[in-house]
Formats: C-alpha cells, sequence, structure tokens
C-alpha cells in the first residue's frame, strides 16, 4: 500500500469575506495519490492564527469545519494539516474577514441628574474580542456631541463618568466600537440611546442696583444678588468687581452691597452662585457720571538746588469749590503738608520726593498724579586714587583709578582723564571705577577725575594724580674679582648686576649648599652693588649667585659660579722648603753610612758587597718617587728611648760594624697656614 501526497489545500464558503451573522464554512482538502484502491484514515487539524480550531479523523480526504453564525470575532489567518500513517502535510494559508461588528449595549448608573453630579455609561460588545476601542458620545440640543474615546485591551466593555453642566436639561448619550482588522479599522453600528433629565439645585442668580440709572459720584448706590434654591446649605453667593470680591454670604438665597459711588465705581459686576461643582453668574454694567474731575498739581520747579524756594498749586479746571490739600508721599503713608490750594517752602535734600494733591467734594475725594520733586547738593570736589592704596604699578600690569566725591547728591557724573583725553563716563552714587588695562613707561602721570551733578554749580574737578611705573627686574648675573681660583687669606670683590629694573634694587648674595645660605644683603639706588668678602678660607669653596627684587615683587636670579680657594703663594714656598730640606737631610745620612762601612771592611769581598748593598739601597731609597705629596723618602736620624734626635756617631758601639742599616719612611703632612 504506497501513497503520497500531492498537496493540501484549504478554502472557505461562501467566499473570504463573509457578512457578520451569515453561515460559513472551512474545508480542508487532501489530494493524495494511492496504488491501489485501499482505505487511508486521515487526521485532519486547522488553525486559526496559530491556535487550533476544529480537528477530526475521516477516510474521506475532505474535512469541514462549520459556523453558523459568523462573528467578527471570527476574522483571521486560517490553515490545515492533513496526517497519514505517518506522513504529514501542511496547506497554505487564508485569510478571512468576518464584516461588521455587533451592535454595542449602552446602559446608565441613572436617569434623572442635578447640574453638578455625574452620569455614569457602559458600553458593551458581547460577541467581540478585545483589543477594541470604544465610543462615547454626549449629544446635546443644538451643539455638537461630545466625544471621549477609550482603549481596551483586555475586556470587551468600557466605563465612563460624564459631568453635568450648567444649562444642561435634557441629554442624550450612546456609544460604538471599533477593531482593527488587516485593511484598517471597522467600526460598529451606534448603540441604543439613553435620555437623562437634569435638574437645577437652584437657578441662575438675578441682580440689581438702584438707582438703576443717572448714578452720579456721591450718590448712594445699593447692589441686590436673588437666587432661587432647593437647598440652602453649602450654597455661596459673590459679588465680584474686575476680579475683586466685594461681598459674599453663605447658605443664604440673597446678598446685598451698598456704598457711595465714585467714578472708580463704573464697571461690570458679577453676581456669581456656587454650591458644589455647579456655579452660575449674572452679570450688570454700571456708569457713574463725574462730579467733578481730578485735580492737578503743579510745580515751580521739579530739579533745584537746595535752599531755593517751591511753590506748589492745586487746581481743578472749571470747578473752585473743593477742599484742597497738598501731601508728601512716604513709605509709611501720606504726609499732609497743608490743607490750602497752594505752599511755598525753601527745601533742602530731605525734601526730594513724591508729591500731590488731593480735592473733596461731597464726600468724593480725589487725588493728583504724584510730581516728582529732586532737590540737589553741590558735589564736593574728588579725590582721585589707586585701589590698592600705593601710587605705583608695575609695567604692563593694568591700573585701577577710584575717584570719590563725599558730599553731592546722585547721580553723580564722574569723568576720567589720561592726560587730556577722556577715557570714561560713569554715573553713580558716590563713586566711580576706571581701569588702564595696560601700563606703559610713559604713562607715569597725568590722571584726573570731574564729578557733577544737576546742582547748578557745575564740574568739580580732582588734583592730578602721578603714578610711578615700576620697571621689573630684568637678567641678573653674578661675577667674581678674581674669578674661579683665589688665593686663601685673600679678598675676594662679588659684582651683581642687572639689565633693567626701577630702583631702588636688593641685593642678596647666596652660596649653594644643602640649603640656601644667606650671605650678604644691600638695597642699592642702582642697577648694581659690590660685596667685599674678606681673607678667604679653604671652606668658602663653592657655588654662588646673587638675587635681585624692587617694587615689582618679582625675585629674579643670576646663574651661578664656582668659587676654588688655593694655598697662598707663601705657603706653597714654607712646604716646598720644608720637603727639600728633608731630603737632603736624608741623603746626606745614607752617603756618611756608606762611606764608614766600605772603610771597616775587612776583605776586597766583603767591602765590595757591602758597597753594592749601600749603593743600592742608597740609590733605591733617593730614586723612589712618593705615592702623593705627602709621602716623602726616609732620614738618616734614628729615634733614641728619650724621644730626641742623636747624630749616628754618638750611637757608635762594638756591633755597629756588624749591624745592617735601617730605612724608614715618614710622612710629612701639609702645613696648616693659620697656625
Amino acid at each position: 500500500q504506497v501513497f503520497t501526497f500531492n498537496r493540501v489545500e484549504i478554502r472557505v464558503q461562501p467566499s473570504v469575506k463573509v457578512k457578520n451573522g451569515a453561515p460559513m464554512s472551512i474545508i480542508c482538502h487532501a489530494d493524495i495519490s494511492k496504488n491501489s484502491d485501499f482505505q487511508l484514515m486521515h487526521n485532519f487539524t486547522i488553525f486559526k492564527d496559530g491556535k487550533l480550531v476544529f480537528m477530526t479523523v475521516s477516510d474521506k480526504e475532505d474535512a469541514r469545519y462549520e459556523i453558523p453564525v459568523a462573528k467578527s470575532s471570527d476574522t483571521g489567518e486560517y490553515e490545515c494539516t492533513v496526517k497519514a500513517d505517518g506522513k504529514l502535510s501542511l496547506s497554505n494559508s487564508i485569510y478571512v474577514w468576518v464584516a461588521g461588528m455587533t451592535k454595542p449595549i449602552l446602559t446608565a448608573g441613572k436617569k434623572e441628574v442635578l447640574e453638578g453630579e455625574v452620569v455614569k455609561l457602559r458600553c458593551e460588545l458581547p460577541e467581540e474580542v478585545p483589543p477594541l476601542e470604544f465610543f462615547f458620545r454626549k449629544i446635546k440640543t443644538n451643539s455638537a456631541p461630545k466625544e471621549k474615546r477609550v482603549p481596551e485591551q483586555n475586556q470587551n466593555f468600557s466605563e465612563v463618568e460624564y459631568y453635568v453642566e450648567e444649562g444642561d436639561n435634557i441629554l442624550q448619550f450612546d456609544c460604538f466600537g471599533k477593531r482593527q482588522v488587516r485593511s484598517g479599522w471597522e467600526s460598529s453600528q451606534h448603540s441604543n440611546q439613553i435620555l437623562v433629565t437634569v435638574k437645577e439645585p437652584f437657578t441662575k442668580p438675578t441682580l440689581t442696583m438702584k438707582p438703576s440709572r443717572n448714578i452720579t459720584e456721591g450718590d448712594q448706590i445699593e447692589f441686590d444678588c436673588l437666587t432661587v434654591v432647593a437647598q440652602r446649605h453649602g450654597i455661596e453667593i459673590i459679588l465680584q468687581k474686575n476680579r475683586t470680591i466685594l461681598n459674599s454670604v453663605r447658605d443664604k438665597k440673597n446678598l446685598k452691597y451698598s456704598a457711595v459711588a465714585t467714578q472708580e465705581d463704573s464697571g461690570e459686576y458679577l453676581c456669581k452662585v456656587e454650591q458644589g461643582a455647579v456655579s452660575k453668574t449674572t452679570k450688570l454694567n454700571v456708569f457713574v457720571s463725574e462730579l467733578f474731575p481730578k485735580p492737578r498739581l503743579s510745580a515751580s520747579m521739579t530739579e533745584l538746588d537746595e535752599s531755593k524756594d517751591l511753590s506748589l498749586r492745586c487746581g481743578i479746571n472749571g470747578f473752585q469749590r473743593a477742599n484742597f490739600s497738598i501731601v508728601r508721599k512716604s513709605s509709611s503713608g501720606d504726609i499732609l503738608l497743608k490743607n490750602s490750594i497752594g505752599l511755598t517752602m525753601k527745601v533742602n535734600v530731605n525734601d526730594t520726593g513724591s508729591y500731590t494733591c488731593k480735592a473733596e467734594v461731597k464726600g468724593i475725594v480725589k487725588e493728583s498724579k504724584p510730581v516728582r520733586i529732586n532737590v540737589y547738593a553741590p558735589v564736593s570736589k574728588p579725590t582721585l586714587s589707586v585701589v590698592s592704596g600705593s601710587p605705583e604699578v608695575v609695567l604692563g600690569k593694568p591700573l585701577q583709578l577710584i575717584c570719590h566725591s563725599v558730599m553731592g547728591t546722585p547721580p553723580i557724573t564722574f569723568t576720567f582723564y589720561k592726560g587730556n583725553e577722556i577715557k570714561k563716563n560713569v554715573t553713580n552714587d558716590t563713586y566711580a571705577m576706571f581701569l588702564d588695562e595696560n601700563i606703559g613707561l610713559n604713562d607715569s602721570g597725568g590722571y584726573k577725575c570731574d564729578a557733577r551733578n544737576n546742582h547748578s554749580s557745575g564740574v568739580k574737578t580732582s588734583n592730578i594724580l602721578n603714578v610711578t611705573v615700576i620697571v621689573p627686574i630684568r637678567d641678573a648675573s653674578l661675577g667674581s674679582v678674581p674669578y674661579g681660583e683665589v688665593e686663601a687669606g685673600s679678598d675676594t670683590a662679588f659684582l651683581c648686576s642687572v639689565k633693567e629694573g626701577s630702583w631702588p634694587i636688593d641685593f642678596k648674595f647666596f652660596k649653594k649648599t644643602d640649603h640656601e645660605v644667606l650671605l650678604h644683603e644691600v638695597r642699592e639706588y642702582s642697577d648694581r652693588t659690590i660685596w667685599h668678602k674678606k681673607t678667604m678660607k679653604r671652606k668658602d669653596t663653592g657655588t654662588y649667585y646673587c638675587m635681585a627684587s624692587n617694587r615689582a615683587s618679582m625675585d629674579v636670579r643670576s646663574r651661578p659660579i664656582t668659587i676654588s680657594v688655593i694655598l697662598a703663594a707663601w705657603q706653597k714656598g714654607v712646604i716646598a722648603a720644608f720637603v727639600l730640606t728633608a731630603i737632603a737631610g736624608a741623603g746626606a745620612v745614607v752617603l756618611w753610612c756608606f762611606l764608614r762601612k766600605k772603610k771597616k771592611a775587612k776583605g776586597p769581598s766583603m767591602e765590595m758587597s757591602g758597597s753594592a748593598l749601600a749603593s743600592n739601597l742608597t740609590n733605591e731609597k733617593l730614586t723612589r718617587q712618593p705615592s702623593d705629596g705627602n709621602y716623602y723618602s726616609g732620614s738618616g736620624y734614628i729615634e733614641d728611648n728619650e724621644n730626641h734626635m742623636k747624630p749616628p756617631d754618638e750611637s757608635k758601639g762594638p756591633d755597629l760594624e756588624s749591624a745592617e742599616v735601617d730605612y724608614t719612611e715618614v710622612e710629612v703632612s701639609t702645613l696648616d697656614p693659620h697656625r
């Protein structure tokens, strides 16, 4: 029994697009070839979007998955597999679209509400599968519906709340749903409509005023705000003008407010009634006629010198029947100067400030615009100085100056001069600063400043400030006489000089050891100095340098020089004479010993032997070179027990002829020249 799968295919009846609610069949067909007519069992499996939805076993080559009522949730990708006698074959996939969605169902928490309350709604798509999107609509008469969108990922229903606003009377609500398909978004039908009736907790307020018209400044006006309320608890009535609350009451159905009318009372008034989240308002426009215009304050002068006379006058154009007063403004309150239409006074600096006048008619008080009066004291002669204190500046460094006037009413204008050139103008209270950024050699003088304010006395000028320009030290060098080698006991002159630098200059001489040793310091009004060091010693051998500094506060160090202290000529002569004397004495002793032994010799052979030995030893000692300068050849003297020297002829004895000559080496130390 041999068979093979030719193909496995899947198809849909009546078509791949099925209307929602219509019947639908998914058919899986296996095309098989056999070598004979034998019965073969087939395992059919149908999948939707990768999930098993149908499975059957049959000896037929077709299997049908029947869906009597197609829903939108049946939309998806279908495929099937057929397995027979260990062999398996897979069909291609096919997309099925069930067009249309079920009609949603809308329910409401309650169908009669008060303004300010909320309406709870629930929209459900009972036969649909999430994810879904729900759309709720609030429909009012003669207005566009207000729509809310709510996505739902895990359920086929959604709930929302709608706030009932002022003016909502009869409301209608409905909903619909959407789902995403391969071709885009698909919408359901609109749900059933729900009608909700709205009741008012209170009526819109009424705002009245007495008198209702022809209001003039000074008239008594009264406002009355009234509402009809079902329940007074929690209700509040507020009267406002231009965002300013004039009066308010709680748990009452009306509000009253009265005042004496002024022109500033003209404008829009607002009566607002609030309870919970509900708020209702009524507006009323009020116009108050002017009884008299605002007064005007005039001054003889607005800027004047101290001790001058100032005249102030208050008036109203075309109106004289008023009570006038002149006041000065202060942070602590108005200061009454005089109840009069005019005022004359002699001013001082403390009278600087703002002045107004007030006019009163029938209890209505009006105030003029303020007039600013400035009283000036003259500036004192300014002083110009260097900020650092000292009238000195290092070449190339900035110079900061300050110009200051002790007296004078600000603002004061300061002008800085460098020579006859104006460098800077500064307006400040009592002082000003000026920075000359790069000082040259020719900038040593000619600075001054002016000070002036609005006083009639004019400009005051400071004294001329001369500034000393300090040139920094440059290139210090050190020399000595003699240079290099100096004889012990002699004097040495050290010369330290600089190429450039302002006087005075501080010179310091140092010797290098394990630490810096200061040997000499001096201040000179010169570019060089000489230091005489007396009586040089061997310990003065070493490296020397000098350092120079001035008021530029920068030390400049010279290159070091090396000084070697050597023996003086007379010391060398003494040492040479001593050495030569020692060598001559040693030679004489050796020669004497040689001659004496020769005379005492008994035979020619003995004489030859002794003479040869003495000659060899003598020559060896005389021609032997010392290993260093402190070692020389030995002498012919013999030291006795009493530690004094005797000549050889005083040491004659019976064994002298047979005794051999002894030699020794004497170490001669160098003489100390100071002893």
